[in-house]
């Protein structure tokens, strides 16, 4: 009666937040058309499927619920929605929306409207409502383990681009992701005809997909195409779940994997480079990133301080980089005293370079099926027939579209192979992207200036190709094939580094 008094005397919708103890944690005065609901900082919605908050609302002239209601319904994940219409000043007929778990087509349910004093038939026993909500919805989550704290992701893709090259490069994310210990809930991809500069996609596709991504259960969304700052701070204002793209989960898999100093330093380096033209207004998308959902951010003053901090930082991580390559050039200078060939390993990721150079020399190095497994360089000796030695390298793996700051702090790193004798290209033959993947290795290499370097191009896992396909491709490229698992066909391969580094 109360709320239905003021809405009237000011003539504006007027609602309050209240939790499951009834405690009222905000009264809200909107307009005459609606409400703007303030961030919920105090009651995050975490992992939990129910944020624990219901809204109560009045309406000037209907019951009736409208798309902005069941907007934040939807995406703010309340306990239920309330409105209360009003007819001449006095609260008439009420209704109430919940989500639903019977319906993913419709993830709503409406109840009313039904007279004001009636509604007391509604709201009986409404904890118990609530609770089996949250069991229903609960059980459409039946694939996850509670007890698995990984993050669960729905991969977007939106691209003007062919629907082969789209389709092609969600794969390579789908890999990533694997390699980045995320769980896939849902892909979507979208070939609108233009790209919406805010959202990449339309306003209402991307609240339904949100939506869509909390009622499967994910924590996060990662886009297929790199966002700029404000992409990132626009779509984390629609949602509190974690908004990255492709080149910041790269980032991330590489700090979990780089373990040498010279990567640790490269890995800070790019990460650094990357958050500091995102550190911007409020700053809640990064702050979501660095795992406080749903948190404000911080303010303004905290913000310029942080920005030093990072600059100041990036200045100290370039300078122990240029320690570290003077390192790397007294390391060089003794190779080069010892008159020993070089031959640099490349490849895309997860060709099977670390497996070839463990199987040539009899190592140990670390070796997993996943991308990046290997970020540090590892120098083997190899003896050939005729008391001959080499020094072979194994080196991060190449990817198409590498983020440029990665890049920028690999550079140093990767121009190691300017002293390499021979550039052993490993191609995985079993992989149907390994076309593209070749011209992205070529890339890298052009981009590094080494495109004129010796290079012998060798087709791995011919045993998953199959022989016969495998030696028509390898026919076709003027290459050499082999297993990476089995010494037994390195025949070709060390008599083709032979013929390479002794021709005579």
């Amino acid at each position: 009666m109360l709320m239905a008094e003021c809405s009237n005397s000011v003539g504006r919708q007027v609602g309050v937040l209240a939790d499951r103890d009834g405690n009222i944690s905000h009264v809200i005065v909107g307009d005459a058309k609606g409400i703007f609901i303030p961030e919920l900082t105090n009651h995050p919605l975490g992992r939990k499927i129910l944020r624990g908050l219901r809204l109560i609302h009045t309406h000037l002239k209907s019951e009736k619920l409208t798309r902005d209601d069941i907007t934040d319904l939807s995406l703010l994940r309340f306990d239920a929605l309330i409105v209360v219409g009003l007819k001449d000043g006095r609260p008439d007929n009420v209704s109430l929306a919940h989500l639903s778990s019977s319906d993913e087509e419709k993830p709503y349910e409406v109840t009313g409207p039904v007279p004001f004093h009636g509604m007391d038939r509604v709201f009986k026993d409404f904890d118990l409502f609530i609770a089996s909500i949250e069991d229903g919805l609960r059980l459409r989550r039946t694939g996850f383990d509670i007890k698995d704290k990984r993050e669960r992701a729905v991969l977007v893709s939106v691209s003007t681009s062919s629907r082969y090259e789209q389709e092609d490069s969600m794969e390579e994310l789908k890999e990533l992701s694997k390699a980045g210990n995320v769980v896939i809930v849902d892909t979507i991809l979208q070939r609108p005809k233009d790209i919406n500069p805010k959202y990449l996609m339309g306003a209402g596709k991307i609240k339904y997909l949100v939506i869509s991504a909390m009622n499967k259960g994910a924590t996060l969304l990662i886009f297929d195409q790199d966002l700029n700052p404000s992409q990132i701070k626009a779509i984390s204002d629609l949602t509190e779940l974690k908004v990255i793209d492709r080149s910041q989960l790269i980032l991330d898999i590489f700090a979990r994997r780089a373990h040498s100093k010279d990567g640790r330093v490269q890995v800070e380096l790019a990460q650094l480079r990357y958050r500091l033209p995102r550190l911007t207004g409020k700053g809640t998308a990064m702050s979501r990133l660095m795992g406080g959902i749903g948190g404000r951010g911080p303010g303004e003053m905290k913000l310029e301080v942080d920005r030093r901090r990072v600059r100041e930082r990036i200045t100290l991580l370039e300078k122990q980089l240029k320690s570290l390559g003077r390192a790397r050039q007294q390391r060089k200078a003794r190779r080069v005293a010892l008159g020993i060939p070089i031959i640099s390993i490349i490849g895309y990721t997860n060709a099977g370079k670390s497996t070839l150079l463990n199987n040539l020399t009899r190592s140990a190095t670390f070796v997993e099926d996943k991308m990046f497994a290997t970020l540090d360089t590892a120098s083997r000796r190899l003896r050939f027939p005729k008391e001959r030695d080499v020094i072979i390298t194994d080196t991060v793996g190449f990817i198409r579209d590498l983020p440029k700051d990665l890049f920028a702090a690999f550079r140093a790193t990767l121009e190691e192979l300017e002293d390499a004798d021979l550039l052993l290209h490993i191609v995985d033959i079993s992989n149907p992207r390994f076309e593209q993947q070749m011209k992205s290795v070529e890339k890298i290499l052009s981009d590094l200036d080494l495109s004129e370097k010796p290079v012998l191009l060798a087709f791995n896992k011919e045993d998953l190709a199959g022989k016969e396909e495998t030696g028509s491709i390898r026919r076709g490229y003027n290459a050499i094939s082999f297993s990476a698992l089995n010494p037994e066909t390195f025949h070709g391969l060390i008599a083709a580094i032979e013929k390479k580094l002794w021709p005579f």
